[in-house]
């Protein structure tokens, strides 16, 4: 069989991925634009892909397609109902990032939560070493025992940050965007409680008509000014211009952001204004991105070729 990968460096270099190899002759391509779609897998049978639009236009002259396997969980990419008229079946990658996603969340959490940046640059930039005793807390930290703990979105990744934060000691709360989760595992609060009540609150929601802006100017209003908001979800569930007003009018205390509605970040994006560290953290989309993740990414990707060969369905999208 011919296959295509169009993203290899989305995997990062680290990663060997040379198994794809026990399926047929493999083209590797570091990276794919919208624009190299069609002419790069015109004569695939097995695309494997990441980001790279993959519709009508990208995909009419592939007469040979059959899978495209995402090395994903989402699948915005794929235009699922051009697919299913060709009869291409479109896999994706499920649960591989739930432990180091999580692990992300409570990383940015206490990097904030205790104002790590400013005690760095206190010993670095050589003002401790004039302390006139052995120790410094200003400013000021908390302790995550005892707050409360707010999720939007208690799937897997939800509840493992829910079992995580309960081990610190935090009442954990959260609600349903979607009004499906009953789960009595943990308090289902209304959407304005949540806000109301929540110390950390920490998104990890699929984006829909339901939670696109969910985070905005009247719920930033409706917080704590102590507030810490993370969002490890995808960016568009954020209004970035109104949190940059709630974080430099003082409405919330603090964000860490890892995903943001232009990736990578927009030179116009307001966040970028914002300098200081214990109020701010953005990083580049990499929560997902651990070794053992993005093998797992991989290895779910394989195990949803092989399952397609043998004539089995595993992780079927459509």
């Amino acid at each position: 069989m011919k296959l295509v990968v169009l993203e290899k460096v989305s995997l990062g270099n680290d990663i060997d991925i040379s198994f794809f190899e026990e399926f047929g002759d493999v083209t590797y391509y570091d990276t794919t634009t919208s624009e190299q779609v069609a002419e790069r897998v015109k004569d695939a049978e097995i695309i494997i892909a990441n980001k790279a639009p993959l519709n009508e236009s990208t995909l009419a002259g592939a007469k040979n397609l059959k899978l495209i396997s995402e090395t994903a969980t989402g699948y915005n990419n794929v235009d699922l109902e051009y697919c299913k008229s060709r009869g291409i079946k479109v896999t994706n990658a499920v649960g591989y990032s739930t432990p180091v996603v999580a692990q992300h969340t409570f990383a940015m959490a206490l990097y904030l939560l205790e104002k790590l940046p400013a005690y760095d640059s206190y010993v670095k930039n050589g003002e401790y070493e004039k302390c006139p005793i052995f120790t410094c807390f200003e400013p000021y930290f908390t302790e995550l025992e005892g707050k409360t703990w707010g999720i939007v979105g208690l799937g897997n990744i939800g509840r493992k940050v829910a079992e995580i934060a309960k081990v610190f000691g935090c009442h954990v709360i959260y609600y349903s965007a979607s009004g499906n989760n009953n789960t009595i595992d943990y308090e289902r609060v209304s959407f304005d409680e949540l806000l109301e009540q929540s110390d950390i609150l920490s998104l990890h929601c699929p984006l829909t008509d339901r939670t696109q802006k969910l985070m905005n100017a009247q719920a930033f209003d409706k917080m704590k000014e102590t507030a810490i908001l993370i969002n490890v979800a995808r960016g568009p569930v954020v209004d970035e211009q109104d949190l940059y007003d709630a974080l430099t009018q003082g409405k919330i205390a603090a964000a860490g952001l890892d995903v943001l509605v232009q990736e990578p970040i927009a030179a116009s994006n307001p966040l970028g204004k914002i300098k200081d560290s214990t109020k701010l953290i953005i990083t580049p989309h990499m929560a997902w991105g651990s070794h053992e993740a993005r093998l797992r990414c991989a290895r779910e990707a394989y195990e949803n070729i092989k399952a397609f060969c043998l004539g089995k369905e595993r992780n079927i999208v459509v």
